[in-house]
This record gives structure tokens, C-alpha cells and sequence, in this order.
């Protein structure tokens, strides 16, 4: 299955009209649609999916980030992380959509929240470039990682959540695809926010005791071998 990253109107991408959103009459979706899909009966259709498009508009924009970040870190272990849970993201993208695709939701519905949490994210990932040039390395390091620890703060309440509301979906097809979802990737969204936490701690340390660098004369090259010597 290939993912979408970021779906546009040339992708398909449909939405709800709200004032003051134009939308294309034929990119228009009646909210009510979703109350009628046998998978979401008893519970609020329109905001199940609504939330479920929000959740793959933030795993969408994480792929991005870790993409950047990977591709700008001096740490090998960092670069390794990012690229490895980059992909991990990419898998989470596929699941969301296929599990939009179960409930009858098309994969390709960008919720207003999801267009919001698009602009929240893009915002993030800008800050990741506020340092590039300078010489305070050490400094933009965990300026990236301070972004991927906020992603994955909001991927893991995402998940998380969601695990909580399986039983509340009618019992059936749509329910155990929820459940699958679940499954597949709640685990590695508890080990992502794990890593973030305590690698900060440790780039955090390394930088309060690492005064060999703790004036901004030190040398770009310098810089750049120690931290590349961090957190092995």
C-alpha cells in the first residue's frame, strides 16, 4: 500500500464545508454521512471520523520531521533513531488509512481539525531550522529533539486514547479493526515517547557537563566530533 504524505486536492483530498472554508462542491462531504456507516453506529460517526483524520494528518507531518531531523543530526545513534522510527511512522500512516478504509471512511478525508493540526505541525518543524547555520550545535541537536519528544507526546495521547475507546465501537468488523490498529502500533507509539524522554535527559547532561564546549570559539568541526560521540 502506498502512503499519501500530504494529501492535497490533486490527491483527492475531500473535507466538510464550514464557514468560512470554501470547499469544491465535488471535494464537499456531508458530516451526516458518517452516522450512517454500519461500523460507527452508536457512537458519534462524524467526530470518530474527524478525530481518526486528525490522528493521520499528525503521523503524516511526523514522517516529514523525522525525515528532516535524520538527515541533519552529527549523532549516528540519533540519525539511526530518527530514520528508524521514521519508517516505524510511515507503517502507522498505512494502518490509520487502512483502518479508515474498514470503517468506511475514505482514506483521503482531511477533517477541519486535521488542517489545523497540519499548520500546528508545520510550525514545529520550522522551528527545527532556526539554528541551521549557527555555530551553537550542541543547541540546535536539541532543538530537534525537543520537536520529536512533542510529537510523540501528541502521537502517544493519540493512541492511547484510542485504545481506551475500542470497546465503545459496536461489536463487529469496525470494532476489530479498531482493536488491530491498536495493536499494531500503540506499542511502538509507548516506546517512541520512552526514547524521547530519556534521550533528552541525556543530551541534556552531556551539554551541562561538556564545558570543553561551553564557549561559542569552539570550533564548528570540534563541535560536530563530539557530539557525534554522544549517547553511544
Amino acid at each position: 500500500m502506498t502512503v499519501t504524505t500530504n494529501p492535497t486536492y490533486d490527491d483527492g483530498a475531500t473535507t466538510k464545508w464550514l464557514p468560512p472554508l470554501a470547499v469544491q462542491q465535488d471535494r464537499a462531504v456531508d458530516p451526516d454521512r458518517f452516522a450512517e456507516l454500519p461500523a460507527l453506529k452508536g457512537v458519534n460517526g462524524g467526530f470518530v471520523a474527524d478525530l481518526l483524520s486528525d490522528m493521520a494528518m499528525h503521523e503524516r507531518c511526523g514522517r516529514h520531521l523525522y525525515r528532516s531531523v535524520a538527515g541533519r543530526t552529527f549523532n549516528p545513534m540519533l540519525e539511526r533513531r530518527y530514520t528508524e522510527f521514521g519508517k516505524e511512522t510511515e507503517r502507522h500512516i498505512e494502518v490509520l488509512e487502512t483502518l479508515l478504509g474498514e470503517l468506511g471512511i475514505p482514506p483521503a478525508y482531511i477533517s477541519p481539525a486535521a488542517r489545523a493540526t497540519e499548520g500546528a505541525d508545520s510550525k514545529l518543524l520550522e522551528s527545527t531550522f532556526l539554528l541551521t547555520g549557527s555555530i551553537d550545535l550542541m543547541t540546535q541537536e536539541l532543538v530537534m529533539l525537543d520537536a520529536v519528544l512533542l510529537a510523540e507526546t501528541r502521537d502517544h495521547a493519540n493512541w492511547s486514547g484510542l485504545a481506551d475507546l475500542v470497546d465503545s465501537f459496536p461489536e463487529g468488523p469496525g470494532r476489530d479493526a479498531v482493536r488491530r490498529a491498536v495493536a499494531q502500533v500503540e506499542p511502538e507509539e509507548d516506546h517512541h515517547l520512552e526514547w524521547a524522554q530519556t534521550t533528552r535527559k541525556k543530551l541534556i547532561s552531556r551539554q551541562v557537563k561538556s564545558t570543553a564546549v561551553a564557549t561559542m570559539a569552539t570550533r564548528a568541526e570540534n563541535a560536530m566530533a563530539r557530539i557525534a560521540s554522544w549517547l553511544e
